[in-house]
This record gives structure tokens, C-alpha cells and sequence, in this order.
């Protein structure tokens, strides 16, 4: 999701940039083409001059090229590894132009419909390729990229931000209230994973096996309508009932001295209508892309000897995260660490208690068995770095050494899950029957 912050501190710059390279859109009397009162001459201008804008708004446009090849690849049936490579590549920059149609259509809708919009698209690379990836029953392949982008937002994006704001400032604080609810909503989050996962362990080792399956199912599905009803109660609780709660956070996003309009209307570049337009335009590259990508995926496994696990966990995330993660670092290097937290810690939120409660949903409804139900690592790894996150974040203030501990704690987690095999659910379940059945005897 983005903020809108990317702006801050070389606006000018930029606004200079842009008016000496369009500067060239002029007519004979020196108006700019995009001004002319003929519409043949002031729409394709305007359009051209839209474009632009919005293409120099962020530097990993530059990586749409690879949108058209992605696209190539997978239609002309190239090799799965093209194909994957191509692929990836092209939703990193489509992620960062959904994100900012999105923002640039929520500046309009005011603070409460701007919140939902942010809530609803900010992670709609992941959703979208979650939900192709459901449609073809990649059940790992949906689990791991959920949980990959809530560890690459709690660990990895707030230790980049905790070590790159340590380094350039000696000690920052941010709104430990803000972050205590934040982590609060994660630890609960955390517990709809546990529990699922107890379960299953205990109706495995009992003698009821064969309805294990459709009891975590009924399990699940309970739970996910719970935590979409939290998801909304925390929207309604941080827009209206305890906005001022958040008051800090909305005042540091607004400049702090009460220029906030003013400097909105100055980034503005697309109309409601045409960030309407470009939202869609995008969202529909992104599915035809993540299309290519999961469909390619079974072959990469094959042919590169990694798990779908590592895919979905590590791999995915970068891809719908980087515009985000770009952002909270910069953000926090200028000493606003209730943004970054807002950034990485609301993400990981969206993606806990929203995208995948909505997937358990979608899949019961298309009639493919998406459960909480994650195997007993994946569930330890995320319970231990909620645990970690919780403690670095109850005092209100960051330094780089604890960012150095998250990216630690990343790495130890990525090397983990890259030497983790697909089946080790079921060698697990194998050794726990076992060793049940040798107690029992």
C-alpha cells in the first residue's frame, strides 16, 4: 500500500524535472500542447503528458518492459524458467502502479472510503495471485505466499526500516499505542493458526481420522469469519470511534504543520475517473501475468530443486511487497517511524486478517479445501516472530541493533524454508503417529 509520503522532502525536484521534459509539449505561442483549445491537440496531449506523470512517479517503471515479454512468454509457450523469470519481474512494477492508482483514487473518497480503499487493494497483487493460485488447487502454494508476506512485512520490512533509521538517527520513537494495537490484532492472528494446527495434531494422534479433514474445514471456516468481522471492527475503530488515537500518525502523513491539502493537491496527477481506469487496466495485467507465473511454477520445482514452499514464502513476496518495502525504508530514514510501522505492521494485518480469512471463504465457496490449518513449522515460525515483533515494539522505540535482530531472524527463516521439503507435513504426521502408536503399545 502506498503512502502518500514518496514524495516528501524532492517534490520540487521532481515537479522541475517534469516541467523541463514536457516542457517541450509547447505550441507556436508557447502554451503547452496539453492547454490548446483544439481537443484534437489538448486530449492526446493531456494523455500523453497523464502517462508520463504517472510512469516517472516511481523508478521500478522502468521494469514494465517486462510486462509485453512476460506476457509473450507465456503465450508462445516458452520455457518455465523464461517464463517464471519474465513473469516475476513484470508484477514488481505493476504492484507499485496498482498501489499508486489506488492512493491517487483514495485522495479523493476522503479519509473513512480512502482507509477501505487502501485496505482493499494495498496487498491486491497477493490476492490476485493467491486466487489464481486457489483456482488451480495450490493450496501450499496460496498458504506460503501468505505467510511469506507477513514475515517479509514484520521481519524484514521493519528491520530494514529499525536498521536503516537506526544507522542515520541514534534513537527513534514512535506511537506505542498505535503499535500495541497493531501487534495486538498480529498475536490474535497468530492464535487462528495455532489452534487449527493443535487440533489437527490431536484428532491425528486419536482414533477419529477420518473426519479430520472436514472438521479442520468447519474450523476454518468459522474462524476466518471471525477475524474478517476483527478486520472490520479495527477499520471502524481506527476511522471513527478512536481516530484520535491515530491522530499523530494522520498529522505526521499531513506534513505536521497543517499544509497537508495543500501538498495532496500538489501530488495529485490522476482524476478519480482516470486512476478508476488505470486500477483496472492494471489489475487485469497483474492477473494475466500471476496467470504465467503459477501455471509455470511446477516446472521450476522440477527443474530447480526448490520447494513450492520457499516459492510462495520467500520468492512471491518480493514480488507484491517491493514498492511497499522501498517505502517504509525511505520513510523511516526521515525519522516518521509511526508511518513505517504503519506500513509494515498494517500490511502484515491486511494480509492476516483479511486476504487470507477471504480465501478460506473463496475457496469453500469454489469448492477447494483452503484451511488456517498450516503445517506445525510454518506455524511456529510465525507464532516466534509475532513473539519477537510484540517485544521490540512494547517500549516505543527502535534502534539498529534491533532491526539487525529481524533481518537475522529473516534469514535464519528463508535458509530454513529453502532446505524445507513440500512433504515434510506428512514425514512429520508419519513419525507423531508413530511414535503415538509405540507409547499405546
Amino acid at each position: 500500500m502506498r503512502n502518500p509520503i514518496s514524495g516528501a522532502g524532492n517534490g520540487s525536484a521532481q515537479a522541475n524535472e517534469r516541467t523541463g521534459l514536457l516542457g517541450s509539449l509547447q505550441g507556436s505561442e508557447g502554451t503547452p500542447l496539453y492547454e490548446d483549445e483544439r481537443p484534437w491537440v489538448k486530449w492526446p496531449s493531456h494523455f500523453v503528458r497523464k502517462v508520463y506523470q504517472t510512469l516517472a512517479s516511481n523508478y521500478v517503471n522502468v521494469l514494465l518492459v517486462f510486462v509485453p515479454l512476460g506476457i509473450i512468454a507465456g503465450a508462445m509457450g516458452w520455457s518455465p524458467t523464461a517464463i517464471f523469470v519474465l513473469n516475476f519481474f513484470a508484477i514488481i512494477p505493476l504492484a507499485a502502479l496498482l498501489s499508486f492508482a489506488t492512493e491517487e483514487l483514495s485522495v479523493k473518497l476522503g479519509q473513512t472510503l480512502g482507509g477501505l480503499m487502501n485496505a482493499t487493494f494495498g496487498n491486491a497483487v497477493e490476492l490476485i495471485v493467491s486466487i489464481v493460485a486457489l483456482k488451480n488447487g495450490e493450496i501450499r502454494i496460496v498458504q506460503s505466499s501468505m505467510l511469506g508476506s507477513i514475515l517479509s512485512n514484520i521481519l524484514l520490512v521493519l528491520g530494514c526500516c529499525f536498521l536503516a533509521g537506526g544507522i542515520k538517527n541514534h534513537e527513534q520513537k514512535f506511537n506505542g499505542t498505535v503499535a500495541s494495537t497493531m501487534s495486538s490484532m498480529m498475536a490474535v492472528a497468530s492464535a487462528s493458526l495455532i489452534i487449527p494446527a493443535t487440533l489437527y495434531s490431536t484428532l491425528k494422534s486419536g482414533d477419529a481420522n477420518a473426519g479430520t479433514k472436514d472438521e479442520i474445514l468447519i474450523l476454518s471456516h468459522g474462524t476466518a469469519v471471525i477475524l474478517l468481522i476483527l478486520y472490520v471492527m479495527y477499520i471502524v475503530f481506527q476511522l471513527k470511534t478512536h481516530a484520535e488515537l491515530f491522530d499523530e500518525v494522520n498529522q505526521e502523513e499531513q506534513g505536521g504543520d497543517g499544509e497537508g491539502d495543500e501538498h495532496i493537491e500538489e501530488e495529485h496527477i490522476l482524476s478519480p475517473w482516470a486512476a478508476g481506469v488505470a486500477l483496472v487496466l492494471v489489475t487485469i495485467l497483474v492477473a494475466v501475468c500471476a496467470e504465467y507465473l503459477v501455471d509455470s511454477i511446477d516446472s521450476i520445482v522440477q527443474s530447480a530443486h526448490i520447494s513450492k514452499t520457499f516459492i510462495g514464502l520467500v520468492l512471491l513476496p518480493i514480488v507484491g511487497n517491493a514498492a511497499e518495502h522501498v517505502t517504509a525504508v525511505v520513510v523511516s530514514m526521515k525519522d516518521k517511524m509511526d508511518l513505517a510501522i504503519g506500513v509494515a505492521i498494517g500490511s502484515s494485518m491486511q494480509i492476516a486478517l483479511l486476504v487470507t480469512p477471504f480465501l478460506v471463504i473463496l475457496g469453500w465457496i469454489i469448492g477447494q479445501p483452503m484451511t488456517l490449518h498450516f503445517e506445525t513449522f510454518e506455524t511456529v515460525v510465525f507464532f516466534v516472530s509475532v513473539l519477537v515483533m510484540n517485544y521490540l515494539l512494547q517500549d516505543g522505540k527502535s534502534n539498529y541493533l534491533e532491526g539487525a535482530m529481524l533481518l537475522g531472524m529473516y534469514i535464519i527463516i528463508a535458509l530454513a524454508f529453502y532446505v524445507y521439503p513440500d512433504d515434510a507435513g506428512s514425514i512429520g504426521s508419519t513419525v507423531v503417529s508413530g511414535v503415538t502408536s509405540m507409547f499405546r503399545g
